[in-house]
């Protein structure tokens, strides 16, 4: 009998190349990827065609933490992570972002870092 978690994780990884092909991130349109962990989440501006990632912001960061303190649930977290993203993408003149939601269903805190991007004012 397989091991239900590395077949999940075969899943998701088959999603996330086919999602890959469709959406290319540029200097203009960076493409904006989750990563999810148990406990973490993720968000990256990726720049596809000079190979670079622009901006990183993480739950595990200093910044993020000190807006944590009234928060609880991964939920909130996630959509304070979307927030500050999009705080730091729109300093570094970025308005308009290309979703890649790797492989994840666009629920629970995918969908909150998302709209939380939004509410910063990143279009997508």
């Amino acid at each position: 009998m397989k091991d239900i978690n590395k077949e999940k994780r075969r899943i998701r990884e088959r999603h996330k190349k086919r999602i890959r092909k469709k959406i290319i991130g540029t200097a203009e349109r960076p493409r904006l990827t989750v990563y999810r962990s148990l406990k973490n989440i993720t968000a990256q501006l990726i720049d596809d065609e000079n190979n670079r990632t622009l901006l990183t912001v993480t739950s595990l960061s200093k910044e993020v933490k000190s807006n944590l303190k009234n928060e609880k649930g991964k939920i909130e977290i996630s959509r304070i992570v979307g927030k500050m993203l999009a705080e730091k993408a729109r300093k570094m003149k970025f308005e308009k972002v290309s979703f890649d939601r790797s492989g994840y269903k666009y629920h629970g805190r995918v969908k909150a870092l998302a709209e939380g991007a939004r509410e910063g004012g990143l279009i997508f």
